[in-house]
């Protein structure tokens, strides 16, 4: 009698592993259509998002005017060790390279690179080049001494080794009122000419005030919000998202009718008897907290509230029916559960605030200005690429250690929407 054997199959070559490597066949064809629907999208994010930040961000480090304009003085102050004042080659690479870069119309840039050490290097850099244009002395160095005493200073020549060096972190020392002393070491600026490490405690502090202020104003509204019929709550949703609808500058520029001292606030409150005098609404403090708290309160209900929608109200009958009182209820289990909430609107409020300028530029005074009018003064008007992006640099790494700072306490990377 001849035995039946069962068929022998190779281990993972069944049924059940042709049906796996088909339906992961189907996942990467489905993630390959995916992506391709969303390089569009990725592409206009890369050339208009990712890119510019990426260029600001590294023109933090560059230093290219001297060192492209003046490649003969680079060259030259490369061996120089520092000491006193540099020989013949770099006098005459020096008036040399003045001619080229009036020649080909990079002075302008070269002089302003310089007056970012000192406003007089400027002056100094075209005066000498307009003298060396007309002179072709058999040494340079008496000559250019003999036109401007400064040349005969080695501080001038540090500056300018310093200026021809690329990639550079004067920028980045400059954003904390630091800077490079002559003897090498990292220095702080005079107290009279340090700005930019107040300009960012200014800006911590509106930021952090603004989303307390923002906290409590708004956590009581998505409470009701969250706890109102979906009826009566849809109604009043819209007095939170209709602020959205309206420009940034018209509401703004409404705090500033408002709040002024001929505006209806202190007309209303004169009218009333409640004040005497006008109050300093505007032009301070008090003005752009007013404006930013307005302006960013939406975003803090609206992170609560998807939070609170989604917190069962069992919770807090179970714990009445045990015998704990509402407001003990309300503390030890409700708030608990909202805290993802919490974190994302405080992040999300802090992080807009860091960056705002409109409403601070119109409603605060000489003693408001926040980092963010800096990095656009410095852009606009300075032309200082190289400090706003060094500035920006900093602003990124602040806004990466309080979304640490912030998911570490309430773990808002576990916030869900909906």
């Amino acid at each position: 009698m001849k035995m039946l054997l069962p068929s022998t199959v190779p281990f993972g070559r069944g049924p059940q592993a042709a049906d796996r490597e088909s339906f992961r066949a189907a996942r990467r064809k489905a993630a390959a259509r995916a992506l391709l629907l969303a390089m569009p999208l990725i592409a206009f994010l890369l050339v208009t998002f990712v890119a510019p930040i990426t260029s600001l961000l590294g023109r933090s480090v560059q230093n290219p005017e001297v060192r492209a304009g003046m490649p003969q003085l680079a060259a030259a102050l490369s061996t120089w060790n520092g000491t006193g004042v540099p020989g013949e080659p770099a006098f005459a690479a020096l008036a040399h390279d003045l001619k080229g870069a009036g020649q080909d119309g990079q002075l302008g840039n070269i002089a302003r690179r310089m007056n970012f050490y000192k406003s007089e290097y400027r002056s100094l850099l075209f005066k000498t080049a307009r003298a060396a244009r007309s002179a072709s002395p058999a040494q340079w160095k008496p000559a250019l001494i003999d036109i401007d005493s400064r040349w005969n200073e080695p501080e001038t020549w540090r500056l300018l080794k310093r200026a021809s060096v690329s990639p550079t972190p004067d920028y980045l020392l400059n954003a904390v009122d630091a800077h490079v002393a002559s003897d090498g070491s990292v220095t702080q600026v005079a107290a009279d000419s340090a700005v930019y490490r107040a300009a960012f405690g200014r800006t911590v502090t509106i930021s952090a005030t603004v989303t307390l202020l923002c906290l409590l104003l708004g956590y009581p509204v998505a409470y009701l919000l969250a706890t109102l019929p979906e009826k009566q709550s849809n109604r009043l949703m819209l007095f939170v998202i209709v602020p959205f609808w309206t420009s940034l500058l018209v509401r703004t520029t409404a705090w500033y009718v408002l709040l002024q001292p001929s505006g209806v606030i202190n007309t209303a409150l004169m009218k009333f008897g409640l004040i005497s005098h006008p109050l300093p609404l505007i032009f301070n403090r008090t003005g752009v907290l007013i404006g930013m708290t307005h302006i960013l309160l939406p975003y803090m209900i609206l992170a609560i509230y998807s939070v609170m929608k989604n917190v069962s109200p069992s919770y807090m009958r179970a714990a009445k029916s045990l015998g704990a009182h509402p407001a003990l209820a309300y503390v030890r289990i409700y708030i608990p559960q909202t805290l993802p909430g919490v974190g994302a609107g405080c992040f999300l409020v802090f992080v807009l605030a860091l960056g705002y300028y409109i409403t601070p530029a119109l409603l605060g005074g000489a003693g408001d200005e926040m980092i963010s009018q800096i990095i656009a003064s410095q852009t606009n008007d300075q032309l200082n690429w190289g400090l706003a992006g060094a500035l920006s640099c900093y602003l990124v790494v602040f806004t990466a250690v309080f979304y640490f700072i912030f998911n570490r306490l309430v773990g808002i990377d576990r916030l869900r929407f909906g």
